[in-house]
């Protein structure tokens, strides 16, 4: 039997590993889950991530990397759920490593209960089609509990303009000019949203730093008060297109606070938003939406021309 080796993560030269698992992962399981590596060092330096006790590698007896796990914790609640996202290497399954990668996730999240004295949660997920996990984790005793579906636009297609309501302006770059507003109108849109925990400034910061950031995907929609009432945000990675062999842009975030819907404003983002993209020569807007979203937003966006590429379920297990 092979010898396998868990170990802390140690670093940025940890990256291009964890990178080129992912990569080769991808090749056979055709996920649609390409990760860059700017954006892999994006998600491991976030501000709440604990990187000496949040991830994990698991390595062979040549001291190659064939497993990774990461764990996504809130950084409050009653009852914090956790995420965890985990790789195995095409050549390494069959065995338990899944299971291992698993029980230390469980094992990691139950610290956490014990030291912040809160209920814990531990969740995970992948693409309907991917069988072979969605029945390891209900083997280990995870049971199915929300479906999230990818959704894609072609902007070959015709985009109407956006309209307004009368005395609103649309501004970009609000996160880097006015982080204050920007962080206190996103909690408010949210406030409502299933697996909602409040946005900071230092993550703002965090995201600004990225260097595929474009102040001019950062839109908001000003109120003739000036509140901050609604926004969309874009992302072109460079890097990711490469890999995948497509040219495509997301809407990544789109939101609108209480006492500002029902106008037409998150319409109006999101056309702003697809014109911006087709400028920047994108051929494909993507976006990712909470199947059970309350606020209609699956029906907005089948509205303006997006459909469901793929579903994404995610199982959950009370610890």
């Amino acid at each position: 039997m092979t010898t396998l080796t868990m170990r802390s993560y140690v670093g940025e030269r940890d990256i291009q590993a964890i990178a080129a698992l992912i990569q080769d992962c991808e090749a056979v399981d055709r996920l649609e889950e390409v990760i860059s590596t700017t954006q892999l060092q994006q998600e491991i330096n976030q501000p709440s991530v604990d990187r000496d006790r949040d991830i994990r590698l698991w390595c062979d007896s040549n001291a190659s990397l064939i497993g990774f796990g990461q764990l996504f914790i809130p950084p409050s609640g009653d009852i914090l759920d956790g995420t965890l996202w985990f790789r195995v290497h095409p050549r390494a399954r069959g065995g338990d490593l899944e299971e291992q990668i698993v029980a230390w996730g469980e094992k990691r999240m139950r610290e956490v209960s014990r030291e912040r004295g809160v209920g814990v949660k531990l969740r995970s997920g992948t693409r309907d089609t991917d069988r072979t996990r969605l029945a390891l984790l209900e083997r280990l005793g995870y049971v199915r509990d929300r479906y999230f579906f990818r959704m894609a636009r072609s902007l070959a297609d015709p985009i109407p303009e956006p309209q307004l309501p009368t005395g609103y302006t649309l501004r970009s770059g609000t996160q880097g000019e006015h982080p204050h507003a920007w962080v206190e109108m996103f909690n408010q849109s949210f406030i409502d949203h299933w697996g909602f925990y409040e946005l900071t400034i230092e993550r703002v910061q965090h995201e600004l730093k990225d260097p595929y950031y474009n102040p001019e995907f950062d839109r908001v929609a000003i109120a003739p008060d000036g509140t901050f009432a609604s926004f969309c945000d874009c992302y072109i990675n460079p890097e990711q297109n490469q890999q995948s062999g497509r040219n495509e842009g997301w809407l990544v975030v789109l939101g609108t606070r209480r006492g500002f819907r029902k106008q037409g404003l998150a319409s109006a983002l999101i056309l702003d938003a697809l014109h911006r993209l087709k400028a920047a020569g994108v051929d494909r807007a993507l976006l990712a939406v909470d199947a059970e979203n309350t606020t209609g937003a699956l029906h907005l966006y089948e509205s303006l021309g997006f459909r469901k590429v793929y579903v994404k379920t995610t199982l959950v297990k009370e610890l």
